[in-house]
């Protein structure tokens, strides 16, 4: 049986910074940072599982029904993911592209042991919280001197430049004949025969690009490190939460030219034109999970400011519908818009027409469900994916594709959107 302890910190940093590497000795493990980012919807500033009791692993076809099911058995926190190819179980669609990093579609496990941080409170649930305590206490950090990255691929894009400008005008031509209206196109870095120490690519990205959803989860050899920004869907009550991305804007470290650039991104016609289509779709997913009348748009266009990057996001909420399951409320608005486009099925077609991997994880969503039934997602996106077994390593960026798009920007918003990853790749 299973206790819960709370114990009081000193330290909070230096404790979580313990707690991750002493939870990567396990096979399966999970670890949810805010970096200090809080809002109205936050349920603690860090959550780290270790070990699994049991564990659901599956692909497409009945995983939301297998999820529903593995969650009415384990009333407790249950972390884990699901792919952006799940949309094949939610939609009539298929994903033929390769897949090079073989991660399952969908992974949740019932931890072993449970850490959950909230300021300098630590709450450790365990078999015997006071001995996991003790041994996460115990752990000896390493200096940054001794531990290496030990990355020595090349990293190689699935697009050049020309070919990622010739499939945005491809893109733009469907817009004009009426196909779709907005699309996120992607694309795949990657590199072969790789030797990655992912705790260290972790914290030198948490350290570069500190983000409220930053995650570290690892299933066996494979990895997923994650400085993202972006809320898929929370559930907190009985009311739903999504926070769409669309509108991105590079930071300066010259104050000036810095709110320039916030001003800039506020008042930018694509860009609002981006956020604002999105906005749309999001209350339309929503409102297949919501009480009649109850779907409405909470804050449109806010300006969001992180180390790298200014974003614009807006909060799009309403109340659920008591007799949905939280896997049905997710299949219903699952994958997201932001990482879609609009009309959303079409936009998924095209996006597996000219997209040359299969996404995966990426644009996915991560996080956990709770044993009061509450549930906190991300957008897996500015991620770096690891199979340790392969030696294969991958990151994907997109941009969002309306009939304002300038091609050449769009591939240098992509280029941003990595730069953090490839600031701790160069390292």
């Amino acid at each position: 049986m299973q206790l819960n302890q709370k114990f009081i910190v000193d330290d909070p940093a230096n404790f979580k910074l313990k707690a991750l590497h002493w939870a990567n000795a396990f096979k399966t493990a999970c670890y949810l940072d805010s970096n200090g980012f809080s809002d109205r919807y936050s349920a603690f500033d860090v959550l780290i599982a270790a070990g699994a009791e049991t564990i659901l692993e599956t692909e497409s076809g009945s995983a939301f029904e297998q999820l529903s099911k593995f969650l009415e058995q384990h009333k407790s926190f249950i972390p884990g993911y699901f792919s952006y190819d799940l949309k094949n179980e939610t939609e009539k669609l298929h994903s033929n592209n390769p897949d090079y990093l073989q991660f399952p579609q969908l992974c949740f496990f019932l931890p072993k042991n449970l850490i959950l941080v909230k300021g300098n409170e630590v709450t450790v649930t365990a078999l015997n919280p006071i001995e996991i305590y003790d041994t996460i206490n115990n752990v000896k950090l390493s200096t940054e001197k001794d531990s290496k990255i030990k990355f020595s691929g090349k990293i190689k894009s699935r697009f050049n430049r020309r070919e990622y400008i010739n499939t945005v005008k491809q893109l733009k031509w469907h817009i004009q004949r009426g196909d779709i209206y907005e699309i996120n196109l992607c694309q795949e870095f990657f590199a072969e025969n790789v030797a990655l120490d992912p705790i260290y690519a972790f914290k030198e990205l948490n350290k570069i690009s500190p983000t409220p959803f930053s995650n570290y989860f690892k299933i066996d050899d494979r990895y997923i490190i994650s400085a993202t920004p972006e809320r898929f869907l929370s559930k907190r009550g009985n009311k739903l939460i999504s926070q769409p991305i669309k509108g991105t804007a590079k930071r300066s470290l010259i104050v000036e030219e810095d709110e320039s650039s916030k001003i800039s991104l506020r008042n930018n016609e694509k860009e609002l034109s981006e956020n604002v289509m999105i906005v749309d779709l999001v209350r339309n997913d929503l409102s297949k999970s919501a009480k009649s009348g109850t779907v409405k748009v909470e804050e449109l266009f806010g300006i969001y400011s992180f180390k790298q990057v200014h974003q614009m996001i807006s909060t799009v909420v309403c109340e659920v519908m008591e007799t949905l399951s939280n896997a049905q409320i997710i299949s219903n608005t699952f994958p997201m818009g932001s990482m879609t486009g609009a009309p959303k099925i079409e936009a998924m077609k095209l996006i597996e027409q000219y997209e040359r991997t299969k996404r995966g994880v990426y644009s996915g969503a991560l996080g956990y469900f709770s044993p009061d039934g509450d549930f906190d997602f991300n957008v897996v996106i500015r991620t770096l994916l690891y199979n340790s077994k392969t030696k294969y390593l991958s990151f994907q960026a997109g941009s969002a594709i309306t009939i304002d798009a300038d091609a050449e920007l769009e591939y240098e918003e992509c280029l941003l959107k990595a730069q953090a990853i490839n600031e701790v790749l160069s390292q």
